[in-house]
C-alpha cells in the first residue's frame, strides 16, 4: 500500500484498508489515509489501455456535469497504477447510499430517467469523438449478461434460443433433484417447470433484429448508483461500458429499480421514468417497445441466478431469485401494460 500511494504523492500515508466488494470484474476497498478517504479498485481484467480509456470517458462526463467519481491521477498523470502485473485505480470516496425504486418518489423516478438519458447522449458524443480521434480502439464490446457470457455461438445482440433454454432447464432440474431439498430447491423446481411451459407457449414470439445501438454504461442498476439525500451523487462501476441496444439498458435498469418484492413492477413510476428517458435521449416509443419485448424475452430465458447456485456453487444471488422468477410470469400476463408504461 505504501508503494502504491507513493505514486500519487498527495494522498498521505495509509491508515486502514477495508475490503468492500469481491466481484467478477474488480475488487474494491475503502482506503483511509492521513489525507482522507479513497476508493481503491483492483481491476481483475488487467487491461491497462481499456481501463485508461474508460477513465478518460468518466473524466469527460464529469466535465459535462454528470455525477461520476473520476479516478485520481498520479504524479505522472496516469489514472492506472500497475503493481506486480495488477492494475489499480484510486477514486475519491463518495459519501452516499444505494436506493431502490421503492424509495424513490415519482419525481425522483423522472430524474432517474433523465439522468440515464443524459448518460446515453453524452456517451454517444464523447465516444464518437474518441473513435474519430483514434484514441478508442473499439474493443469494448456490448453487454453480455450477468455472468459475462453471451449466448453460445450467437452474435452479441442475438436473442436467446428457446432450444438452448430447454436444455439448460433440464440440466438445472437434474441438479436440483439430486441434492437434499430445502424450500429454495422446491421453489426452483416449481419455477423451472413453470418457465418451460411458458416458453413452449410463447416460443413463436422470439425477437428479431435489435433496436438502435449506442454507447451505454452497461450495468446501470441501484448498486451502481449512489445517492446523497434525494439526489444521485455518483454513477460508479464503468467496467461494462460499451455498445449495445441503448433502449434495452433503459428497460433493464427500470426492471431492476422498480421490481417489487412480490415480482411485480411499479408501472406508475416506470411511466414517469420512461417519459423522462425518452425526452432526454431522443428515443421514440417504437424503440422502447422493441426493447421491452427483447428484455421480456431475455428474462423469460434467463436462469443465471440458478446457474450460479447449482452449477457454480455461488449463493450470492439467492435472495433475489423469488422476485426475479415471479417477474417473468407476471410480466407475461401483463405484457401490454408493461409495454404501455414504457411507451405512453
Amino acid at each position: 500500500m505504501h508503494t502504491l500511494l507513493r505514486r500519487y504523492g498527495h494522498t498521505g500515508e495509509p491508515l486502514a484498508c477495508v475490503p468492500l466488494t469481491e466481484g467478477l470484474l474488480n475488487r474494491g476497498y475503502r482506503l483511509t489515509t492521513t489525507r482522507g478517504r479513497f476508493f481503491l479498485k483492483h481491476h481483475l481484467d488487467g487491461d491497462h489501455a481499456a481501463i485508461a480509456r474508460r477513465h478518460g470517458v468518466t473524466l469527460r462526463l464529469a466535465a459535462l456535469g454528470l455525477p461520476v467519481a473520476p479516478p485520481v491521477a498520479d504524479e505522472e498523470g496516469s489514472t492506472v497504477t500497475v503493481l506486480d502485473g495488477r492494475c489499480y485505480a484510486l477514486h475519491p470516496w463518495v459519501e452516499g447510499r444505494h436506493r431502490g425504486g421503492g424509495e424513490l418518489t415519482r419525481a425522483q423516478s423522472r430524474r432517474l430517467g433523465t439522468l440515464l438519458g443524459r448518460v446515453h447522449t453524452c456517451l454517444e458524443t464523447i465516444c464518437r469523438e474518441e473513435t474519430r480521434g483514434g484514441a478508442w480502439e473499439g474493443r469494448e464490446g456490448p453487454w453480455t449478461g450477468p455472468g459475462g457470457a453471451g449466448p453460445a455461438g450467437q452474435g452479441p445482440d442475438a436473442s436467446a434460443d428457446p432450444q438452448d433454454t430447454y436444455a439448460l432447464i433440464e440440466e438445472l432440474l437434474a441438479l436440483v433433484r439430486r441434492r437434499p431439498r430445502d424450500s429454495f430447491d422446491e421453489l426452483a423446481e416449481h419455477r423451472l417447470i413453470e418457465r418451460r411451459a411458458l416458453l413452449e407457449r410463447h416460443a413463436h414470439r422470439r425477437p428479431g433484429a435489435a433496436p438502435a445501438r449506442g454507447w451505454v454504461h452497461g450495468d446501470f442498476h441501484p448498486l451502481n448508483l449512489l445517492y446523497r439525500g434525494g439526489e444521485p451523487a455518483a454513477i460508479v462501476d464503468w467496467d461494462r461500458l460499451g455498445v449495445q441496444p441503448r433502449a434495452e439498458e433503459a428497460v433493464r435498469a427500470a426492471v431492476i429499480f422498480f421490481l417489487r418484492p412480490d415480482g411485480t413492477l411499479d408501472l406508475a413510476k416506470i411511466r414517469s421514468y420512461a417519459r423522462a428517458y425518452r425526452r432526454a435521449s431522443g428515443a421514440g416509443p417504437a424503440e422502447l417497445a422493441a426493447a421491452v419485448h427483447r428484455v421480456w424475452w431475455e428474462r423469460l430465458n434467463d436462469f443465471w441466478m440458478l446457474s450460479w447456485r447449482y452449477q457454480l456453487g455461488d449463493h450470492r444471488a439467492d435472495p433475489g431469485f423469488p422476485a426475479s422468477a415471479a417477474l417473468s410470469v407476471w410480466w407475461t400476463r401483463a405484457y401490454e401494460a408493461v409495454r404501455d408504461a414504457f411507451t405512453d
